[in-house]
């Protein structure tokens, strides 16, 4: 996803609060609800995430789920994000403060020896619905849509899932289908690639905005092993195409010996890509307690490699009350493409990025969930802190580059309070 002077690290760090269409909940196999048909299944959350010195975000989101007469399952899901602060734009620490001009007219300014930002400040709007219906007693079929926008972003997104019981509904197979359509519509036109950012007149204007389409396929199992055990398994296809540039990053070309800033050019990124995702999830109860393990497996065209571990474990306390601590680690490759910087003199790449995101970078997650009645319904806090390194000092590193650290350690807080009420 574009987002407008927004990495989407942030959102895969808000994911918790929000979901891709073709995502396939696993519940513990001992825990389950029930609502009467004509109440709502209400759960309303408040997610903050702060990043030190980069960006905050405030996510409101609430969700509600009724039960048709038919036994037809209609969910609604609104989500505002308020995004404030800076990220990196793409470019390298110099001796010199550095000066950024957008074509907006927006400028930026960052002192010597620092890592360049980019200001901030853009507020999401999101809706979904989703109507999961049955259509034979072994078979339930689940259609949704979204509606994603932004200053400058608009995406629209429709999904179509169908799942087939066996075995004694102990084996669910489930098939997906989903469409993503994106258009990027650029304040000031959008930036030409692998342009100078000093050329006269770096950018082209289009009125009908920049366009990305994505595909996605989903094969998933799951699979009850007895009555405590319940295991999941999802692979997943997707292919994106057209404009899949972000058009608020550019990279530093430096002097060849000195390693110097002399200018700056608007990165460019493949017009595809493809990306596989194998997804793993098992839940086990043990007398009371349960516990969630988790792991991942990504990789694309454009050369990344990403593996992720999870685990949760929750800890019943009694009353209602339960603790979850959560780990997670998470590391990745680069992208063929990916580089720090662009060398004065050298031939001109096809495709090239300095966006920290599609570098070879670790991250670690570790927090707690606490769990309570409370008037009626279901109250929850989850405090986490995310940790994410790369290599700061690379092999290929130029003169005052050796200097700096050229992937600085982002570590962000994350708050969220949940509460779930029938209406």
């Amino acid at each position: 996803m574009q987002l407008k002077k927004q990495p989407t690290s942030i959102r895969a760090a808000l994911a918790a609060a929000t979901c891709t269409l073709l995502a396939q909940p696993l519940v513990a196999a001992a825990q389950g609800s029930s609502t009467d048909e004509d109440d709502w299944d209400v759960q309303s959350g408040l997610l903050f995430y702060d990043e030190t010195d980069r960006i905050q975000v405030i996510e409101p989101v609430i969700t509600a789920s009724k039960t048709l007469e038919n036994g037809d399952l209609l969910t609604l899901r609104g989500v505002i994000d308020t995004i404030t602060g800076a990220s990196p734009n793409g470019a390298t620490p110099t001796d010199t403060a550095q000066t950024f001009t957008s074509p907006s007219g927006d400028i930026d300014t960052t002192a010597a020896g620092e890592t360049p930002m980019r200001s901030t400040q853009d507020m999401r709007r999101a809706f979904d619905a989703e109507w999961e219906m049955e259509l034979s007693r072994m078979v339930r079929n689940t259609l949704s849509g979204s509606i994603s926008n932004e200053e400058d972003f608009l995406s629209l997104s429709i999904a179509d899932t169908v799942k087939l019981d066996l075995n004694k509904r102990h084996t669910t197979l489930a098939a997906g289908f989903a469409m993503t359509m994106d258009t990027i519509s650029v304040e000031g036109g959008t930036p030409i690639e692998l342009e100078l950012l000093s050329a006269p007149a770096p950018v082209s204007t289009d009125d009908d905005g920049m366009h990305k389409n994505s595909v996605e396929l989903l094969l998933g199992v799951t699979q009850i092993i007895d009555r405590k055990t319940l295991t999941q398994l999802n692979y997943s296809v997707s292919h994106s195409s057209g404009y899949l540039t972000d058009p608020y990053k550019f990279l530093s070309v430096i002097e060849p010996v000195t390693g110097n800033t002399l200018d700056y050019r608007y990165e460019k990124r493949p017009d595809s890509r493809t990306s596989h995702i194998l997804n793993w999830r098992l839940n086990h109860q043990f007398n009371e307690d349960v516990i969630y393990l988790g792991y991942r497996y990504f990789m694309d065209d454009w050369g990344i490699n990403a593996h992720t571990a999870d685990i949760k474990y929750r800890s019943e306390l009694g009353n209602g009350r339960y603790l979850q601590p959560h780990l997670r680690f998470y590391q990745q490759t680069a992208a063929d493409f990916f580089r720090h910087s662009l060398v004065e003199g050298d031939p001109l790449p096809t495709h090239a990025s300095s966006d920290l995101r599609l570098g070879e970078m670790t991250g670690r997650t570790i927090g707690v969930k606490f769990g309570m009645p409370l008037a009626g319904g279901d109250f929850t806090v989850r405090i986490e802190q995310m940790v994410q390194e790369g290599e700061s000092s690379p092999a290929d590193a130029i003169g005052i580059q050796q200097n700096y650290d050229l992937y600085p350690t982002l570590t962000a807080n994350i708050i969220q309070f949940g509460y779930r009420f029938l209406f």
